[in-house]
């Protein structure tokens, strides 16, 4: 059975393909008319025929470079800098000076023999996830209400049982019981105590699933959203080559992200304060606020889990490296980070200076929340409710989608909120997620480890910076004209009066 592959002769088909690749080559095909119409000065040929060569050779240059060298180069860099990162959290002095110095000392070579010794799998390792995952999908058939997320382009109305919250408690009350604390079958620091085999682990087994997700994308496809993306076999792995992958009746997306990715981190700080608890009786300040911070942020991201399963990466974003091996493997290795730098050299933070910071963090998080579930509240009554005692603002955009029985385009509408927080800036919660890893890397004691806690932060302001603009063209690609009137509106990106 050949592979299935993406014709460009339907609108709805070049639109795909253009989400699918966030710097598509030029001359690939215009996502749609509404989308081509806003770029038409951009993709005019030049008069003189040296200039047309030049062009033409810088496009298939920039193909080169979008479909070959940018994903092979993250999916080298990737893997190597999580295998490290969980190396120098395993030094006494974990920061990146002393990583540096030990470089020197060692060699390069054998330093790196060091990193693949601390970071390869170990049968505690595999057993940990093994069990971990195996809990996880025990909780994932919870009972709860069934919720749908966006109708994709070919026509698929994924479909979720609503059971976060559930899942949040019963997998943290599972942890708890089965621990020292409770039935005594594991040491509660049992993530800690494995942390660097356990990212290796991770490791080899997201780069093996994401290749097994490749070829089911191709030859046995969950639904219709799948196919290669036209750009090649690394573009096809590094991006995926279907939108909603399932085996068995389990979302991979939302098992990946939610079930493991998400609760892996939330329960790791928990983790870390009883290992240095178990080791030196006495509780770090900045690890304690740390923990319980991100542990009330992702209790916050459970109860919002529907929310998070319609935003426009989960709806746009195929399951391949980028996405499924990010939740898998850079997740627990990055988002970690700055709590696994306190295991062995504490914050040096005072009770009072780790309130403080923690408060900061914590404003964040309320903020964040309070969005999300303005945003949430629109949504569910349509746009017939108050924001801040106010009617709210917004737009009703059209976009196209093909019909799943007859093939043809249809119109379709959705609701563009300009109004409470979403009326000051077009991302503005962004700002508040910020607030909040920003306090994480504070609060695990810079002056004593330096710019390493800050590592994350620093990655989700570059993150979330290149997403608001990627969500951006994903949106003028699917609204067009409507969306370029919401931007006129609320004209500031993520920070209001500045970007």
């Amino acid at each position: 059975m050949p592979p299935r592959s993406r014709p460009n002769t339907s609108p709805a088909r070049r639109q795909r393909t253009r989400a699918a690749s966030p710097s598509p080559p030029k001359g690939s095909p215009s996502p749609s008319k509404k989308a081509s119409a806003v770029k038409t000065t951009q993709t005019e040929a030049p008069k003189k025929d040296g200039l047309k060569m030049w062009y033409a050779e810088k496009g298939k240059l920039r193909i080169v470079i979008d479909n070959y060298l940018l994903p092979m180069l993250l999916m080298i860099a990737s893997p190597l800098w999580c295998l490290a990162t969980a190396y120098i959290t395993s030094l006494k002095e974990p920061s990146f000076s002393s990583f540096y110095t030990e470089c020197v000392s060692t060699g390069v070579t054998t330093c790196g023999g060091l990193i693949f010794a601390a970071t390869w799998p170990t049968a505690a390792s595999v057993t940990l996830l093994a069990v971990f995952n195996f809990m996880a999908l025990l909780i994932y058939w919870w009972p709860g209400k069934t919720e749908y997320g966006p109708l994709t382009e070919h026509g698929e109305k994924p479909e979720y049982m609503v059971n976060g919250v559930a899942h949040c408690i019963l997998f943290t009350a599972s942890m708890l019981a089965g621990s020292e604390y409770g039935l005594g079958w594991f040491k509660l620091s049992v993530l800690a105590d494995n942390a660097p085999a356990t990212i290796g682990t991770l490791n080899i087994f997201g780069l093996l699933f994401c290749a097994l997700l490749y070829f089911k994308g191709l030859y046995f496809p969950s639904g219709p959203d799948s196919g290669t993306a036209g750009h090649g076999p690394v573009f096809d792995y590094y991006w995926g080559t279907e939108l909603y992958p399932r085996f068995g009746g389990v979302d991979v997306k939302k098992f990946v992200n939610c079930r493991f990715s998400m609760t892996y981190w939330m329960v790791f700080g928990i983790s870390c304060l009883a290992k240095t608890y178990n080791e030196k009786k006495t509780i770090d300040p900045g690890l304690f606020f740390c923990a319980l911070s991100q542990f009330l942020y992702l209790n916050k991201f459970y109860m919002w889990e529907i929310g998070y399963m319609r935003s426009i990466d989960i709806i746009v974003d195929h399951a391949g490296f980028y996405e499924t091996w990010g939740c898998l493997v850079w997740v627990p290795a990055t988002y970690t980070l700055h709590t696994r730098s306190m295991l062995s050299l504490s914050s040096g933070l005072s009770w009072p200076v780790a309130f403080t910071i923690f408060s900061l963090g914590l404003l964040g998080v309320g903020l964040n929340f309070w969005a999300d579930e303005q945003r949430d509240t629109f949504r569910a009554t349509g746009g017939k409710c108050t924001i801040w005692g106010k009617k709210p603002v917004f737009i009703e955009a059209e976009y196209e989608t093909v019909d799943p029985d007859s093939g043809a385009l249809v119109k379709r509408k959705s609701l563009l909120l300009a109004s409470g927080w979403w009326g000051t800036a077009r991302h503005q919660h962004y700002c508040f997620e910020l607030m909040a890893a920003y306090s994480w890397g504070l609060l695990a004691g810079v002056h004593t480890h330096g710019l390493l806690p800050l590592f994350y932060p620093i990655f989700l302001t570059v993150l979330l910076v290149h997403r608001a603009h990627r969500d951006e063209e994903k949106c003028i690609a699917k609204y067009g004209k409507y969306f370029e009137e919401y931007m006129r509106i609320v004209p500031y990106r993520i920070v209001p009066f500045i970007y």
